[in-house]
């Protein structure tokens, strides 16, 4: 379960996040108790972002750049996805992965966004996304001219600002949904010391190595 409680309907007083409620849920439902969304997540990103009106709005409103955004959408979900597996979250990169079938995107492209470096699906703008999502995600905004000068062959300047504000945008949401534990990233940490076998005891392994 998420780290931080869950806000229940009855609870509630923001007509915003009563609207996410009833739109993404049910009227007569509690999605604190009752869990479960239309993509088949838990849903528990709304009603823990519902701790906090003011963040649960600066949060939506961000989502509103769709609408107004000249970017095409593809690029702007190759980025979002690509930043969720660049950052680990499993809610991030698996939602944009149905979003990105949902806009028609080969199967073959989605697929091989964990190793995009390697696929040969994509056309050099794709990959200049690609390689600049990471430079933004992995290297912290380090991103090469080589790379830039492929997205400013293709894209207006005004389509780079929203292709960097969205891809940043979901980076953060990606470490978020990791902190907090909710939706996919609700899951034990993978990197724990596998238990040596029984009788093992304080065996010195580095003398095993070295023969010492």
């Amino acid at each position: 379960m998420p780290r931080l409680r869950e806000v229940p309907r009855a609870e509630v007083t923001d007509e915003l996040i009563l609207f996410f409620y009833d739109h993404l849920f049910a009227p007569d439902r509690d999605p604190a108790v009752d869990h479960g969304t239309a993509t088949g997540s838990p849903g528990d990103w709304w009603t823990v972002f519902a701790q906090s009106p003011d963040v649960f709005r600066h949060a939506v409103k961000g989502f509103q750049l769709y609408r107004s955004a000249d970017l095409d959408p593809v690029l702007r979900e190759l980025g979002q996805c690509r930043a969720g597996w660049a950052r680990g979250s499993q809610f991030v990169f698996s939602q944009h992965c149905k979003q990105m079938r949902a806009l028609g995107m080969p199967e073959e492209k989605i697929e091989a966004i964990p190793h995009w470096q390697t696929a040969d699906c994509y056309s050099p703008l794709e990959r200049a996304v690609l390689a600049y999502t990471d430079g933004l995600v992995l290297d912290g905004g380090r991103v090469a001219d080589a790379i830039f000068d492929v997205l400013r062959e293709h894209l207006s300047d005004r389509e780079i600002l929203q292709l960097t504000y969205i891809t940043c945008m979901y980076e953060m949401h990606a470490t978020m949904s990791r902190a907090l534990r909710v939706e996919f990233d609700d899951r034990p940490e993978p990197v724990v010391e596998v238990a040596a076998p029984e009788g093992y005891g304080d065996r010195d392994i580095a003398a095993d190595l070295t023969g010492g």
